[in-house]
């Protein structure tokens, strides 16, 4: 009589599916955040020994909100497991949990980047429902280190602004991402007050439709107003160059709309409105009203996020 075998499982699709089991695409990242209680002005209360009442932990640690993230996770696991099963022979994931920290050494040794370190800290806690905490220290990001859509590269020997302009002009007015663009229809054109905007809602990050401004010239405006007309209701984009420096235009059209609306910092009365740089950028200060609307137009939620790879000071 044959017997029964389970075949055992390689790192990978141990890693693969301890995420698998993490993933939360379409809940809210927003209602698994900790709650705290607080009182009838809304301040957070606390305990006899100071502590804050939790009325809710936060569950956010062991869930994965968006594909991107799963795939950035999964990318960055999978060098770590892998380095495990080739460097120190590890079988299971429990194993590999002993070597992170030399792993990250590791990586600090190579003069990897803090973006690129970081981002391994967080895909290797989210494996093992851990916190950034339970590693060893890492370096921290600075903007003056930050090489994305900086300086030429390789890339734009291959991308002609000439014969892209129109592209170009497009994305500086509306922020798109890349998968955004390509994914964009003309009915997806929105009139409201003499203003337009895109109703951006196909191949979102952490899929979070949004109203997005247009900006720019008047010129500039109706050129874009224009192509969505013409496309109708299919793509306005048939294809967007992979050497299209996206990340960059879309800074540009964060520091438009940054700019629209903004007030000037000694106007504002309020400090807790305003926010001050650290480290690199220290003196630098934003109006944070204006740089939500800029995230939110960008399609994120964090003013931090815009101040570290979107805003410039100049």
């Amino acid at each position: 009589m044959a017997r029964n075998r389970t075949k055992k499982k390689n790192l990978f699709q141990q890693m693969k599916e301890t995420l698998d089991g993490k993933l939360a695409i379409g809940q809210s990242k927003k209602a698994d955040k900790i709650i705290y209680q607080r009182d009838e002005n809304g301040s957070v209360v606390k305990d006899k020994n100071g502590e804050k009442i939790i009325l809710k932990e936060d569950e956010t640690k062991d869930k994965i909100y968006s594909w991107n993230t799963y795939r950035t996770y999964l990318r960055h696991d999978k060098y770590f497991v892998n380095w495990c099963r080739e460097e120190k022979g590890c079988k299971n994931l429990s194993q590999c949990r002993s070597y992170a920290d030399e792993y990250l050494q590791k990586l600090i040794d190579e003069n990897k980047s803090a973006s690129t370190i970081k981002m391994t800290v967080s895909a290797i806690g989210k494996l093992y429902g851990e916190s950034s905490d339970d590693f060893i220290k890492t370096p921290e990001r600075h903007r003056k280190d930050i090489k994305r859509s900086r300086g030429v590269a390789v890339r734009d020997k291959h991308f002609s602004e000439k014969n892209n302009a129109e592209l170009i002009s497009f994305c500086r007015c509306t922020g798109l991402r890349r998968a955004e663009l390509e994914h964009l229809k003309g009915s997806d054109l929105v009139e409201e007050d003499g203003k337009f905007y895109l109703h951006v809602h196909t191949a979102t990050k952490g899929g979070r439709e949004r109203f997005s401004p247009i900006t720019g010239t008047e010129e500039e405006v109706m050129a874009v107003v224009n192509r969505m007309n013409a496309a109708g209701d299919n793509l306005v984009w048939s294809k967007v160059s992979g050497h299209a420096d996206i990340h960059s235009y879309r800074s540009d059209y964060c520091m438009r709309v940054y700019h629209e609306n903004a007030r000037d910092i000694k106007d504002i009365k309020n400090w807790h409105e305003i926010y001050y740089c650290k480290s690199d950028l220290k003196g630098v200060a934003y109006d944070k009203n204006a740089m939500l609307i800029a995230s939110r137009a960008l399609g994120h939620n964090r003013i931090n996020v815009i101040a570290s790879n979107y805003l410039r000071s100049s």
